[in-house]
C-alpha cells in the first residue's frame, strides 16, 4: 500500500469526518485502488492527444420561442393576498 493510514486520518480531519478503525481501514484500502486505477492511466501514450474540457462538444438545446396562452392582469392576481391598482402590493422592506 502507498497511503497509509494516518494519511487517510488526515484527510478526514480535513473534511471533518469522524472514522472509526473499521472505516479507516476501509478507506485506506479504497484509496490506495484509485491511485493504483491513476498509475495505470499515467502509463498510457496521451502526446498525440489535444487537451479538451470536454469530451464530447455541446451547444445549447434551444427550443422554438412560441407564444402560448397567457393570462390576463386579473387572472395573474386572482390568488394575491393583496392587490392594489392592478399590481401585487407587497409589504415594505426597506424604510
Amino acid at each position: 500500500m502507498r497511503i497509509t493510514k494516518d494519511e487517510v486520518k488526515y484527510v478526514a480531519t480535513l473534511a471533518r469526518l469522524e472514522l472509526n478503525e473499521e472505516q479507516l481501514e476501509s478507506y485506506t484500502g479504497q484509496m490506495d485502488s484509485i491511485l493504483d486505477y491513476i498509475d495505470q492511466l499515467n502509463e498510457l501514450d496521451v502526446k498525440d492527444v489535444a487537451p479538451t474540457a470536454q469530451s464530447i462538444t455541446s451547444g445549447n438545446v434551444l427550443r422554438e420561442d412560441v407564444v402560448d396562452n397567457t393570462y390576463t392582469r386579473e387572472m395573474s392576481l386572482y390568488n394575491a393576498p393583496l392587490e392594489e391598482g392592478g399590481f401585487f402590493k407587497v409589504p415594505k422592506v426597506i424604510e
